[in-house]
């Protein structure tokens, strides 16, 4: 068996030569490429210890194969190469996240050494339950590029692009997404990272104020306006005036008030109820919903101009079943959160019992699993949590117990490999959906799944469904 699988690449022929020959002496299978392009798609779709790749190259160079992978493949180690008198640049791609470098001309000892101590340590990771209390990895910590968001899925560095390149400006933003998803989160994020983050930012839930109620929490109201109003009150616009108003829950919103807020929108003014003089104010707005917007338009719910108004900038956020690879991350985060809160003593969680999570549907996102993992934390009893701590709807998701929590029979099958079986079900379904949707497109279907067309194409052959492609 080999001793790991390292891809090296560099556009000089006769360094990838001798890379190769030290590497495969030593036991390794190595792939190599003077094609930096054709090794970043070879990255997502082969099974990898290590990568290997020189500083400098034309086209795609050393440091944007480091960003790849410090985002697609936060746990794989990438050792730099570069040349003597740029140490100072291999420094700064070992703060972003490389393993280690070397210079040329290097010594193959020392190369060796860091390839072997590279493809070890993920090797490792793989096989040893996951740490709750360690810090983690550079990689992983530039992965949730927007601080209280957390994600290195492809789905979610869109979203994070996004607010990057939208913050700055006051423009509206519908952020659209099924419930638990955190849409409150993404409108917080684009507040803090504009130039309005030392104003206020204020927040409604349209849905949790009754209809008569709810323009006078808006707008406020003046002294006397209705039984009660002994004095005059302010409302969430005048609140976060030069700030950020974020309306949860738009879709609740009664049609008369949605005439109100869009002379809002247009002219940044209103009356308080009951007032008579006009209020102007500088607000930029953020709205959220876990409706179909346009449906509710078609049905005569919603108002098609403040539709439009609404929907300058649009945001969705995936479902957690759409972006499965950020489990791991979400899982370390709320551990840790919840074994510091609650004083335990938990120390790591199984990879069985990640894997476990990672198949499961999660129809409340990620609330339903800060959730469960709170409920597991407060119910352990031992430094680590196992397969005997999940609750019962994902072990019986995961094919581990049958309804009523009797347990399932495995007909001679580890835990291990009925986890492995659901997962590659799982795999199968979204695969299938995928191509059913794009009419059997290969290239189409894989960009919908976050995969190259070879990953695909790989995973097609490894799941018995290379008939599609026939």
């Amino acid at each position: 068996m080999a001793a790991g699988r390292v891809l090296v690449v560099d556009d000089e022929k006769n360094i990838t030569f001798v890379i190769q020959a030290v590497l495969e002496k030593a036991g390794y299978e190595v792939l190599a490429y003077n094609d930096s392009a054709a090794a970043l798609e070879a990255i997502d779709s082969e099974d990898l210890d290590a990568v290997v790749t020189d500083l400098y190259m034309p086209g795609v160079d050393g440091m944007q194969i480091l960003e790849h992978c410090r985002v697609s493949h936060a746990e794989l180690p990438v050792v730099i190469i570069t040349a003597y008198g740029t140490v100072e640049a291999a420094v700064s791609a070992l703060k972003r996240g490389a393993f280690d470098f070397v210079t040329k001309p290097f010594d193959q000892v020392e190369l060796l050494n860091v390839i072997r101590k590279a493809s070890h340590t993920y090797q490792a990771r793989q096989k040893e339950p996951i740490s709750i209390v360690s810090t983690p990895t550079q990689a992983q910590q530039a992965a949730a590029s927007i601080s209280s968001i957390i994600g290195s899925s492809a789905p979610m560095q869109d979203v994070f692009k996004v607010i990057t390149k939208i913050a700055a400006s006051s423009s509206t933003v519908l952020v659209t997404g099924e419930s638990g998803t955190g849409k409150e989160l993404v409108a917080f994020e684009i507040h803090r990272n504009s130039q309005r983050i030392n104003k206020p930012f204020i927040k409604i839930n349209c849905a949790a104020i009754p209809a008569t109620l709810i323009e006078s929490e808006l707008f406020g109201y003046e002294r006397g306006a209705f039984t009660g109003a002994v004095s005059a009150k302010p409302g969430r616009f005048e609140l976060a005036h030069e700030g950020t108003l974020f309306l949860d829950e738009v879709a609740e919103m009664p049609l008369e008030m949605q005439v109100k807020l869009l002379r809002v929108l247009q002219e940044q003014e209103f009356e308080r109820v009951g007032g008579v003089n006009t209020i102007k104010v500088d607000v930029r707005i953020i709205t959220a919903t876990n409706r179909d917007l346009e449906s509710e338009v078609k049905a005569g719910r919603f108002r098609e101009d403040l539709f439009y108004r609404l929907n300058v900038v649009p945001i969705h956020l995936p479902p957690l079943r759409d972006r499965r690879e950020d489990i791991d991350l979400l899982v370390r985060y709320f551990l840790k959160q919840f074994v510091e809160r609650f004083e335990k003593s938990i120390l790591t969680i199984t990879p069985e019992t990640v894997a476990a999570l990672r198949a499961y549907s999660w129809p409340g996102n990620i609330r339903q699993l800060e959730n469960v993992l709170e409920r597991m934390v407060l119910m352990a009893d031992s430094n680590q949590l196992g397969v005997a701590d999940l609750p019962e709807e994902i072990a019986v998701s995961a094919g581990l117990l049958l309804p009523g929590g009797e347990l399932a029979d495995s007909a001679g099958f580890t835990f291990k490999e009925i986890v492995k079986r659901q997962t590659q079900n799982l795999e199968r379904d979204l695969i299938e959906k995928a191509l059913e949707e794009t009419g059997g497109n290969i290239t189409r279907a894989a960009e919908r799944l976050g995969l190259s067309r070879k990953g695909l194409q790989l995973k097609l052959k490894e799941l018995g469904l290379k008939r599609q492609i026939d």
